[in-house]
């Protein structure tokens, strides 16, 4: 019987946005404080995780396959998440392994994925379309020919063909599906977790001020310029960095350590976060200081944006 479809997946991890909760007065469970990047001015009430960092049918295509996936990493988080709070998070390997994965986890499976596997994909079959009507015309105009009765002349209506023979492929139907999407990021993740297995993971935590979290947490950095540079390959990167609580950074690096980091660092990494996010960030509910830092830096970034 055919598992039936995931509709609300979530990109942030439940029992990552767990972390920046505290339980509600009022008995109405644990809750969170978005803040809408897009919309800085915009007052958003406490929410739970469970209406957070979600989006509806990211994997469109046998989602439960992927949710398997994702299930085998957060299942571990837990534990880890304790051994963090304790202060021992090399104390068991098995804990390192499994905050390592759940950065992986969080920097594949993300809204800039996403557009960076449609953008190729629309890159590739673009070209795809121009090469056919420059090396294949008179082949393309007989197929027309076969499947139309139609004569094609010009470049445009040879163009227009090719186009509705991609669109015909199997490949095509595969990402029109999302059955190509799936396969491709779990194919993703297992590669990056693969290479990231490489490298050793430090756990960051404030000198003051607090960590919030973004709906794209998992983010790729250089640090060798001001401000930091994100979002980069992750071959380019210096690290991959992913908030796990108010007071707790993880970040791949070369060395397994535990260590603070300066205010400063502080602002800039949740920068990074707020700038990366692609419509919220989330924080404990009463970090009141840090929801005016992200209104503030998000106001500031629409305005520099806008007036590139």
């Amino acid at each position: 019987m055919k598992a039936a479809q995931i509709r609300r997946q979530h990109l942030v991890s439940k029992v990552l946005l767990k972390q920046f909760t505290e339980a509600s007065s009022e008995g109405s469970g644990l809750q969170l404080r978005p803040v809408d990047v897009r919309n800085p001015e915009r007052r958003t009430k406490l929410a739970s995780p469970r209406t957070c960092g979600w989006a509806d049918t990211f994997v469109a295509f046998d989602s439960a396959s992927a949710e398997k996936l994702w299930d085998s990493v957060e299942t571990r988080a837990h534990a880890a998440f304790e051994a963090v709070r304790a202060g021992t998070p090399f104390a068991d390997p098995v804990h390192a392994e499994a905050l390592r994965d759940l950065v992986v986890l969080h920097y594949v499976r993300s809204y800039r994925y996403r557009s960076v596997y449609t953008n190729a994909f629309e890159s590739v079959s673009g070209k795809l379309r121009g090469q056919l009507v420059r090396q294949y015309p008179e082949q393309l105009r007989r197929e027309a020919l076969r499947q139309t009765r139609l004569h094609l002349d010009s470049p445009g209506s040879l163009g227009a063909f090719a186009e509705r023979l991609i669109e015909q492929s199997e490949v095509a139907q595969e990402f029109e599906s999302g059955k190509l999407f799936r396969t491709s990021i779990e194919g993703m993740f297992h590669k990056v977790r693969a290479e990231a297995a490489k490298w050793r993971l430090e756990v960051l935590t404030p000198e003051s001020g607090q960590f919030l979290v973004g709906d794209n947490p998992g983010v790729s950095v250089r640090t060798d310029a001001k401000p930091l540079t994100y979002n980069i390959a992750f071959k380019d990167a210096h690290s991959i960095v992913l908030p796990i609580s108010p007071r707790h950074l993880l970040a791949l690096g070369r060395d397994d350590l535990v260590g603070t980091i300066p205010r400063a660092t502080v602002n800039d990494l949740n920068t990074v976060q707020i700038r990366a996010a692609n419509q919220y960030v989330y924080m404990h509910p009463r970090s009141t200081r840090l929801e005016t830092f992200a209104r503030d830096t998000a106001r500031r970034w629409r305005t520099d944006s806008a007036d590139d």
